[in-house]
């Protein structure tokens, strides 16, 4: 571990340094850090040094920040292959809502799953991380006495985060098949607004100014007018960012339309609840032309706004979806940044989908290129929290780095490191992770943590978990029922 006081010199094969707003590669980099600051990137540096780290065969980039960040169990196996959603337990049914919901997880429950989900970010590559988690295995929202010990763990792993706890002011239920509705309770969600701006003033810079804060409302239909107005106007007073799912599905834009009679983008702007720290998963209903009435009036809504997508490809490609057009996008000036919001939480994954995506929609190879994707996954982040100190290597910035193994021969030859990393590397390939300045994993050893334990700790409390869902699934089917398998399973003879 790196102490305050020593001036680390690191190299590698291929280190990513930062020159006129662009990334550059640099052949036999170094990278000179002192504290949690970057002093030099480049070569021949020519001052003191206590310590020098070879990395050899491996490429030196700056850390992902990953805005739409899985600080769950793997709730999306959950999902994979088990639909309808209301006939899966992932809409509750009124039976459930009239018993009253309960939590499903302990608070030490819930305190851990972020803990371990923390690691697995820094185990792919994520130095940044503004952290999501699913609310239907909950009582309403996430509370702040969780929050409280996610800011600990990341303190204690060294991850950098922006915290808040989430909270809305309705929920949908399912009353027959196929039927959803929607409940409101709105002084509940105020209540939770409040708690939220609460924990902000008091969590905001803490543990060297490693933890951050944020305002994160659930899912734009389980939120009333009023909610989403006082959420935007203490944004502006805080000065932190806003996330809010939208723009994400079927049911949302229906729901949205029949209650307010406007597509979600038009509703928000109405509310002026749209700035420049508004962050926006995940951007696959506001498409041009298959969506929207108007074409392209929410992309220019958005793109006037200075509104940020928050693109997370890997999600969205499961269940069918995905933007209609990445290089679109772009090319009308979006703000664009990159989530992974499911298991595995690999940023190269997420790339790697994102740009075979934009090629088949562009009908293109050259519709979008490695780079492309690997800015919005630094560049884009920084730029989306306002961070000219993160997604770079750059003096002055934050000691935020990765070291890349590139000595695998299953990688295959480099000629380009970003390149082959788009093409054959994994967040698995992460070797070494530096957070301001701390060495937080080295040889994919974390030294807080048992990664193995915790790992089966983790499949021991998701076990839990899965045993409660008929509790909050329509007409209460088993689990073997709820949770498909790919083939017939035989059981063990007794």
């Amino acid at each position: 571990m790196t102490s305050a006081s020593k001036r680390t010199l690191m190299t590698a094969d291929w280190v990513v340094g930062h020159e006129d707003g662009r990334h550059t590669l640099l052949p036999g980099g170094q990278v000179v850090y002192e504290g949690g600051t970057i002093l030099f990137v480049g070569h021949d540096f020519p001052g003191e040094i206590n310590e020098r780290v070879d990395c050899g065969q491996a490429l030196i980039a700056p850390g992902f920040i990953d805005l739409d960040a899985l600080s769950d169990l793997d709730t999306t196996i959950l999902s994979f292959d088990n639909h309808p959603a209301w006939a899966k337990g992932r809409v509750w049914p009124k039976t459930y809502m009239d018993a009253g919901p309960y939590e499903m997880y302990s608070p030490d429950e819930l305190v851990f799953q972020k803990r371990h989900a923390f690691a697995r970010l820094i185990r792919n590559g994520v130095t940044t991380a503004l952290p999501i988690a699913s609310l239907y295995y909950r009582q309403w929202g996430e509370t702040v006495e969780e929050f409280e010990g996610a800011a600990s763990a990341a303190a204690d792993l060294g991850l950098r985060v922006y915290l808040g706890p989430a909270y809305r002011t309705g929920n949908p239920f399912i009353v027959d098949e196929g039927k959803i509705e929607l409940f409101f309770d709105e002084p509940r969600g105020l209540a939770g607004l409040d708690d939220a701006i609460a924990f902000c003033e008091r969590i905001e810079g803490r543990h060297g100014d490693l933890v951050r804060t944020m305002l994160a409302p659930d899912r734009i239909e389980t939120c009333t007018a009023k909610l989403l107005r006082r959420t935007a106007a203490a944004g502006r007073d805080l000065g932190v960012p806003v996330r809010l799912h939208c723009c994400q599905g079927g049911f949302e834009r229906e729901t949205v339309r029949r209650l307010h009679g406007m597509s979600s983008i038009e509703w928000l702007q109405s509310l002026d609840f749209l700035t420049e720290k508004t962050l926006l998963p995940h951007g696959t209903f506001v498409s041009p032309s298959r969506f929207v009435a108007e074409p392209g009036r929410d992309l220019d809504i958005i793109a006037q706004a200075g509104s940020v997508i928050v693109h997370c490809p890997l999600v969205a490609a499961r269940f069918g979806d995905g933007l209609e057009s990445f290089k679109s996008y772009r090319q009308r000036g979006l703000r664009i940044g990159l989530g992974t919001d499911t298991s595995p939480p690999d940023m190269l994954l997420n790339m790697q989908t994102g740009l075979m995506i934009c090629r088949f929609v562009e009908g293109e190879a050259q519709a979008c290129r490695a780079e492309d994707y690997f800015d919005v996954a630094t560049l884009g982040g920084a730029d989306a929290l306002g961070r000219a100190d993160l997604g770079r290597l750059a003096p002055g910035c934050r000691a935020d780095m990765v070291v890349w193994d590139l000595s695998n021969p299953d990688l295959g030859q480099v000629i380009d490191p970003i390149q082959t990393l788009m093409i054959s590397g994994s967040g698995r390939d992460a070797r070494t992770v530096v957070i301001d300045g701390r060495t937080v994993m080295h040889d994919r050893k974390i030294p807080t943590m048992d990664y193995t334990a915790e790992a089966l700790r983790a499949q021991r409390q998701f076990n839990r978990l899965m045993a409660k869902y008929p509790e909050r699934t329509l007409g209460n089917p088993p689990a073997n029922e709820i949770f498909s398998s790919a083939y017939r399973v035989i059981p063990r003879s007794p």
